[in-house]
């Protein structure tokens, strides 16, 4: 009513151009965050995870209403598919820049967050990776960089500690899939394990599209280990798995998070039961805000998370807690609130260190049964 009265009393005046600039004054303002992760290829179960993750957040926000130094905002969200290409990566990541998000949820993996990183920190734009866990990712000296999940440095660790003493293994035979983050993961939990006692047998690459382990399978076979630790995503770990049961392979399997999903279950049929993994993440259920996440989520999109949906969320919801706190959508103004972080989340408490790396990040542990993903332990860091 405001803006009509200005208009008309503009008119009857003779100077419609100082109306335009008021109604623009009275507009609301939509911002855009971006989002980023493999909707396409062997990783799209993870991208379309943390894109419904985000999404749900940018929809309760708006719900809620949003209002930044006096103006009301609206949250949008732009998403973007990398493939869990680093080229495509760096390709959609300029386009986000181009488009003018204030802020970015992702990349989802490791090996297209590292490359994407140098286009978002050359325009001043925050990235917040949900689930990228290789440490290299916050070791660049970069101001844009945070995550919200604990790193493989972590990780790896705690696995190969629980390998050596709860599970009592003695000998392990490695596999990587040769990206940023199963090489990353792979590399961390050997050093741990020769740490602990357990002896590296051999270490072995394979590729994202493995598809067919049988021959390098056959190989470990010989050498007897008592499991065998995949660097990589469930996509490969689901067959390795069904694979080396078919061999006769009794060896326990380990995996990080990429391994702890519940698509396992469909992936490696039966021989999921041998699996053992941990997740960079405290469990669901175990999160102050989990059950009723899990709740929401499910009811939204009809079926329950199936990786880092609630980290994508918090991520979207510490961007907006920036915004608020620096009474501003400018991205330099983001970014500067960013190291100033205090925000009780779904997932917990989050705060950065002086690398964007969440600070008293939490390990867990599963296994399967009865076909279900079954929680065995967790560590805090």
């Amino acid at each position: 009513m405001k803006i009509r009265a200005c208009a008309v009393g503009q008119i009857l005046a003779g100077t419609t151009a100082l109306c335009g600039l008021v109604s623009l004054a009275w507009a609301d303002q939509t911002v855009s965050i971006g989002t980023v992760g493999p909707l396409t290829g062997a990783y799209a179960g993870y991208g379309k995870d943390s894109e419904n993750g985000a999404l749900l957040a940018v929809e309760r926000v708006n719900a809620a209403g949003l209002t930044i130094g006096g103006q009301k905002i609206t949250l949008r969200l732009e998403s973007q598919d990398d493939a869990g290409d680093p080229r495509t990566a760096t390709q959609v990541a300029q386009k986000l820049v181009d488009d003018k998000v204030v802020a970015v949820v992702g990349h989802t993996n490791s090996g297209t967050s590292i490359p994407a990183s140098k286009v978002y920190s050359d325009a001043g734009i925050v990235q917040i990776s949900p689930s990228a866990t290789n440490p290299a990712y916050t070791q660049q000296g970069l101001k844009t960089t945070y995550r919200v999940v604990a790193t493989d440095a972590t990780q790896g660790p705690v696995l190969a500690s629980y390998a050596a003493k709860k599970l009592k293994l003695k000998s392990v035979a490695i596999i990587d899939d040769s990206t940023a983050y199963g090489q990353g993961l792979a590399q961390e939990f050997e050093r741990s394990a020769k740490s602990a006692g357990i002896r590296v047998v051999s270490h072995e690459a394979a590729n994202d599209k493995t598809i067919d382990f049988r021959a390098v399978l056959t190989k470990i076979k010989g050498e007897n280990p008592d499991a065998i630790m995949y660097g990589g995503a469930d996509a490969g770990g689901g067959t390795l798995a069904k694979q080396a049961r078919q061999l006769g392979l009794r060896a326990k399997i380990l995996g990080g998070d990429g391994l702890c999903t519940e698509k396992m279950v469909e992936l490696a049929g039966p021989a999921v039961e041998n699996v053992v993994c941990s997740e960079a993440s405290a469990a669901l259920e175990k999160m102050p805000g989990g059950q009723a996440f899990d709740t929401a989520f499910k009811a939204r999109f009809g079926h329950p998370v199936q990786s880092y949906a609630h980290y994508a969320y918090d991520s979207v919801m510490v961007i907006v807690d920036a915004m608020k706190r620096a009474g501003s959508t400018d991205p330099a103004n983001i970014l500067a609130a960013m190291p100033g972080t205090q925000y009780s989340g779904v997932t917990g408490a989050i705060s950065f260190d002086s690398r964007g790396d969440l600070l008293h990040g939490t390990i867990s542990l599963y296994d399967y049964v009865g076909g279900k993903r079954k929680f065995l332990d967790q560590v805090t860091m």
